[in-house]
Parts: C-alpha cells; structure tokens; sequence
C-alpha cells in the first residue's frame, strides 16, 4: 500500500492546509485515492431506488462550497447542503447499484476525499465512478503489514495488472498478487490508521475503481486495431494477437 494516505508535514504531523480552491465542480474533476479523513454516517434516508446521505466530518468541509465534490469510499458525490460539522448528498440509483453504499448505516465509517483543485497529487487518477464492487475473500497479518485479499469478476480483473493502481473504497492502493478470480494488496499501519480498512471484515463489499488509462487504452485498441482482443478469457496482447495485427 501507498504510505502516504492523509498527506502530513514531515514536522509536526499536522495536515497541509489548503489555499482556497479554484473550483472542484464540474463533470470532470478527479481525486488521487488519498484519504484525508475518515466521516462517519450521520444518516442515510432512502427513497424508492435513491437515497440522501448525511456525513459528519471536518477536514473536507475546510474551503468547501455547495455543488463541490467529495468522493465518499471512492464514489464521487456532490455537495447539496453543508453544516459546521457535517455535508449531505444526493445518491442516485445508478449510484446505488454499483457500490455499497446502499448499505451504509448510521454509525458506519467512510473514507473521505475532496476532489484535486489544487495541484495535489499523492495516489493516483482517480475518477470517482466505480466499476464495480468486490468482496473480500481473507484477511492475513504479515508482521507489519496486513493482507486484503478481494475477489472480483473477470471483467474488472482483466483490468488490473501486478504493480499497478486500483483504489478500493477510494484509497489508492498497489497491487501485490493476482490470480484468475481475486487480487490482494499489503497494507502498510499507516494507511490502516488513516482510513476505515480496520471496520472490514472477510466477506465485507468494496467498492472498486481500476486504472484510467488501462480502460482507455483498451477502448482504443478495441476501436482502431481490425482485429481487437476479445473480451472473453483470450490472455489478453499476446504475441499472436500483435502478429495479427501487422506489428
């Protein structure tokens, strides 16, 4: 895992404090998948297939304005009302549906992140929109580090590769093995301490976004080459898929 999960001073210990933002609205903000703080869910109404979500928190209410943006586990919601010590969201169906959020309950914890306005930069891209969600498999201590093994479906797998980026719940964090049906990441105490990992439990959902540009990539591949990789189990570029393809 990433060791710098609620970026600090090297003296001190305090978090940075930020200069007024210059905007974090809009369709097409990211976050870094660093947790400044973990909220905790005031409450969640629900309504026939939305809800509104209630979060107090401290960190991220610093500069923040209504219509501004704040990924909670990693989904990017928007800021429809603010308090002194707490901000409510819309939570569409869509929304819903592809994280786990719906299942959130007053009293649960969540990793908070304001959207990257002013040139911080720690993790990784990340958007906000979560491809899926996944369900932890087993839990391992490891001296110091402990193991989050997470099982996901092919297609989500297929965009994850061995040292690369996935944010789960919304940290940015490494991945240190993969296999055909699950990935794991070592989690180093720092991050442990800084977000909601600890709540977790085996059998617990995530939500899970994986790397930007690997989905761009291969969207234009799949666009442009005659004969593009097939999205069933093929192994992915291989070196007949290149020959094939004039390289």
């Amino acid at each position: 895992g990433r060791s710098v999960v609620g970026m600090r001073r090297a003296t001190g210990g305090h978090r940075f404090r930020r200069q007024p933002p210059l905007s974090r609205k809009g369709g097409d903000l990211m976050f870094t998948g660093i947790v400044e703080e973990v909220g905790t869910v005031r409450a969640l109404r629900r309504g026939a297939h939305s809800a509104t979500l209630s979060i107090d928190a401290r960190t991220v209410l610093e500069n923040t304005r209504l219509g501004d943006s704040i990924a909670v586990n990693g989904v990017c919601l928007t800021v429809t009302s603010l308090g002194a010590t707490h901000f409510n969201a819309d939570v569409m169906h869509e929304t819903l549906r592809r994280s786990n959020l719906g299942g959130l309950h007053t009293g649960s914890p969540v990793n908070l992140e304001r959207a990257m306005a002013d040139g911080r930069f720690g993790g990784h891209l990340v958007s906000g929109h979560i491809d899926a969600v996944g369900t932890i498999r087993r839990i391992q201590r490891d001296d110091n580090a402990v193991w989050y093994t997470i099982d996901a479906d092919e297609v989500t797998l297929r965009h994850i590769i061995m040292k690369g980026s996935i944010a789960i719940d919304g940290i940015s964090l490494t991945v240190a093995r993969l296999t055909s049906d699950n990935f794991a990441v070592s989690i180093i105490p720092h991050t442990r301490a800084e977000t909601a990992l600890p709540t977790k439990q085996v059998g617990d959902r995530v939500n899970l976004e994986t790397d930007l540009i690997g989905k761009y990539v291969e969207r234009l591949i799949g666009a442009t080459l005659p004969h593009p990789p097939s999205t069933a189990a093929s192994g992915g570029i291989t070196r007949a898929f290149l020959a094939t393809n004039g390289f």
